[in-house]
């Protein structure tokens, strides 16, 4: 076991620090894009690149950021990450163009991608495995969970008042802070075995993950069974599946499958895959929703969602706490069964909507939900993984869930506006069938939440969670 960091608390603030930029840039657009648009004279379909862009690097280069960061050194991956986000950060808010404002977003993904897996990666292998890493990855969880909320909210308060530009400009101080630090109080780590580069590995997965993202995220403009996007999800499978192969043969692949032969990490992967898709769309949904149909600014969208971001951070003490004292699989169930009656709600929201008694309780149940799906995931995700695979196995989780993300924003997105244009052409008016077609997306989370469920209860091991943490070795 190796020596406790003296300054492992101060590096948790850093890391923390820096991967709750990357979270909050998947949500804080949402609120600003009518602005944007408006100001750099965006089509309608170039807007949606705006979100498009950060997708696509940041779910396609997160395997890759998390290996890369085992192989080259945590820390100097991390470092590296944190300076091209905030440079990135920085020209997306001088954009003078859709041109350039997208090309930038995509940079700002690549810097997410590469500090997500090795921020967690330092947190594995700074705290030993038990009570004092799950509280950390409690922090690590909460962040995540309510990042998104945050994110709304930031948004709508910083558009309104400071303007659109102050939504990228917020993360560079963030990013130079943790440039000065980092070296600091962040102690260098990396896998001790000598490796060859699996180049083939690394281009396939990385190629095969961002063309996934990309299909997914422009199906629903282009239709799902149009050739446009089966070609794409076509040609996309093809490299995972030549990932898969060049894998099976490598010496020193950049997965090795024996990460998978724990069945609670396999387990984590798909409830964090199922769990993404569901907090994508949830988000997504209500920020066009209240938006749309009950015509909300941006300042009183991002308000809305104090609630749920409020309530993450409440609850995520006792959710870590809970981890430690009972186990991961009863706090994920539990987290589960929240989310589902959080979707069940949201599939009555009327088109006169009431904050308080129509949009609040599911808030509030998402936001309890939030930490006690997270942090469980997060926690299993990581244990017994060995010290020189932290990164790989970082990078796993995130992508499941950014992965997920993408497939469930393009899902439920495709379901609310072909119902909407259906009910249009029929002479429903337009709030009512957007707000039909919105509940009809959300009975889509309901039942992806009763899958995590299902995956929880028959993938999670609690046996083996025990096991792994009395037999783990920190590298």
């Amino acid at each position: 076991m190796p020596e406790l960091d003296p300054n492992r608390w101060k590096a948790l603030t850093i890391v923390c620090a820096a991967f709750f930029m990357t979270v909050l840039d998947v949500s804080i657009v949402n609120v600003a894009l009518p602005s944007i648009g408006k100001s750099l004279h965006f089509s309608e379909q170039g807007l949606q690149w705006v979100i498009t862009a950060y997708a696509i690097t940041f779910g396609g280069f997160l395997l890759l950021g998390g290996r890369a960061a085992d192989l080259l050194g945590r820390r100097r991956v991390f470092y590296v990450g944190v300076a091209v986000f905030t440079i990135a950060s920085f020209l997306c808010g001088l954009a003078w163009s859709e041109g350039v404002l997208i090309g930038a977003r995509a940079v700002q993904g690549l810097g997410a991608a590469i500090i997500t897996p090795a921020a967690l990666s330092i947190i594995t292998t700074t705290f030993e495995e038990g009570p004092e890493r799950n509280k950390a990855l409690g922090i690590w969880g909460a962040i995540g969970g309510s990042g998104a909320a945050v994110g709304v909210l930031a948004g709508g308060v910083l558009t309104k008042y400071l303007g659109w530009e102050w939504i990228f400009f917020v993360n560079v101080p963030v990013g130079v802070l943790a440039l000065a630090l980092a070296p600091r109080v962040v102690r260098e780590s990396r896998s001790d075995r000598d490796h060859s580069h699996d180049v083939a590995g690394a281009v396939t997965i990385t190629a095969g993950l961002a063309l996934l993202v990309y299909a997914v995220s422009e199906a629903p403009n282009h239709g799902w069974a149009t050739a446009w996007t089966i070609s794409r999800l076509a040609a996309s499978a093809v490299l995972l599946l030549a990932f898969l192969v060049i894998e099976a043969r490598a010496k020193d692949p950049l997965m090795p499958f024996r990460i998978f032969r724990v069945r609670t990490v396999a387990g984590a992967n798909v409830a964090g895959l199922l769990l993404g898709a569901i907090v994508f769309a949830n988000f997504f949904l209500l920020t066009l929703y209240v938006q749309q149909v009950l015509q909300w600014s941006a300042l009183k969208t991002g308000v809305t969602f104090v609630a749920t971001a409020g309530t993450a951070v409440l609850w995520a003490g006792l959710a870590q706490a809970l981890v430690t004292k009972i186990g991961v699989k009863p706090v994920l169930v539990a987290g589960f069964i929240a989310l589902i009656a959080g979707m069940v709600w949201y599939t009555q929201i009327p088109v006169d909507a009431s904050y308080a008694s129509d949009l609040l309780p599911g808030y509030l149940l998402v936001g309890f939900a939030l930490p006690f799906t997270f942090i469980p995931v997060s926690i299993a995700a990581l244990a017994g993984v060995e010290g020189h695979e932290a990164g790989l196995a970082s990078g796993l989780i995130n992508t499941a869930q950014q992965v997920g993300g993408a497939i469930g924003v393009a899902v439920t997105s495709s379901i609310s506006i072909s119902h909407f244009n259906h009910l249009v052409k029929s002479g429903t008016a337009a709030p009512e069938a957007f707000t039909f077609g919105t509940q009809w997306a959300f009975w889509v989370t309901v039942g992806v939440a009763a899958a995590g469920l299902l995956a929880a209860v028959t993938l999670i091991r609690s046996d083996e969670l025990g096991a792994l943490e009395e037999a783990a070795v920190q590298v």
